[in-house]
């Protein structure tokens, strides 16, 4: 008997949005999504599926139900994410419903047509390697407007409805079929499957994020204002200042202070660390990765060296 592995993957609302300014796909965006739909399609039929192996998401119900009954995956990876589509056409904007749609369908497609070679048999492997294709997959269509699994689409809508976070609804899917596929195979099946998840996962963020994840420095220093010059000249970086007032000390010591606060990248945090260094070695720096950004000076301006 063939075994069977599960994945998951988990879809933020900023990145499903991301090329969402008009229906009609740029042809970017096509690009995006076809690249999306041959990595998705490598990672099943390289990978997951000649091994036995099963994803999560819609895609893990649908290779389930293929298992039981005589219809096609392909078809019934349409079908089943036809409510999840229609759910999000209702609540995400048609933008998003027809881009997940080419998508899907294409996906589908590649499945059926594309002689995809076997790669691999080695347990391990395939279930890094297919949850990276997969992974990959799903993050260029996301950069493309799309979906390729309707379960990112439900947990927006869930997450919005019941007041918790998309994360936490996703994880309460994929538990529900890790527990299936511990029960109906074996632990280690489950333990393969957060393997495929987690590779996914990073693969995801990678893709969509890239290297330039962006941290919050929060900066207090009694040579703010020089530090302040240095990061919107040097780094080129836009900068929040916070009046405060001098915590740490003995009473009556407490004078006012300029907090400085900014969002940079983890690529420029040994760049901007020297430099603070240069004007106050002793500054007091804070550093925490940051979800999601929005407005503001985010991306670099030209400055004069």
């Amino acid at each position: 008997m063939s075994e069977t592995i599960v994945t998951g993957h988990e879809i933020e609302p900023k990145r499903i949005s991301k090329a969402r300014a008009s229906i009609v796909p740029t042809l970017k965006d096509m690009f995006l999504l076809a690249a999306g739909v041959v990595s998705a399609g490598c990672g099943l039929e390289s990978f997951l599926l000649p091994n036995g192996f099963i994803d999560g998401g819609v895609t893990g119900m649908s290779l389930l139900t293929a298992t039981v009954t005589p219809v096609p995956l392909s078809v019934l990876i349409v079908v089943i994410n036809i409510p999840f589509l229609i759910l999000g056409y209702k609540h995400l904007g048609k933008t998003l419903a027809i881009r997940g749609a080419i998508a899907i369908a294409g996906l589908a497609l590649a499945i059926t047509f594309i002689p995809y070679p076997v790669l691999t048999t080695d347990k391990l492997l395939v279930s890094v390697f297919g949850g990276f294709f997969l992974g990959a997959g799903i993050g260029l269509a996301v950069r493309g407007g799309g979906v390729l699994d309707g379960t990112e689409v439900a947990a927006i809508v869930l997450s919005k409805r019941l007041g918790v976070s998309i994360g936490d609804v996703i994880l309460v899917f994929n538990l529900v079929i890790f527990s299936v596929a511990a029960y109906l195979l074996s632990m280690e099946v489950a333990l393969y499957s957060i393997l495929s998840y987690m590779s996914a996962s990073k693969t995801v963020d990678f893709v969509i994020d890239g290297i330039e994840e962006y941290m919050g420095v929060t900066i207090i220093s009694t040579h703010s204002e020089e530090i302040r010059q240095t990061i919107i000249g040097v780094m080129g970086r836009g900068v929040t200042t916070y009046s405060g007032k001098r915590g740490y000390g003995k009473r009556g010591d407490h004078g006012d202070m300029d907090i400085l606060y900014t969002v940079i990248t983890r690529l420029e945090i040994a760049k901007l660390q020297s430099e603070i260094d240069h004007i106050d070695e002793n500054a007091f720096v804070v550093m925490s990765s940051i979800k999601d950004t929005r407005g503001g000076m985010i991306k670099k301006r030209a400055h004069a060296h």
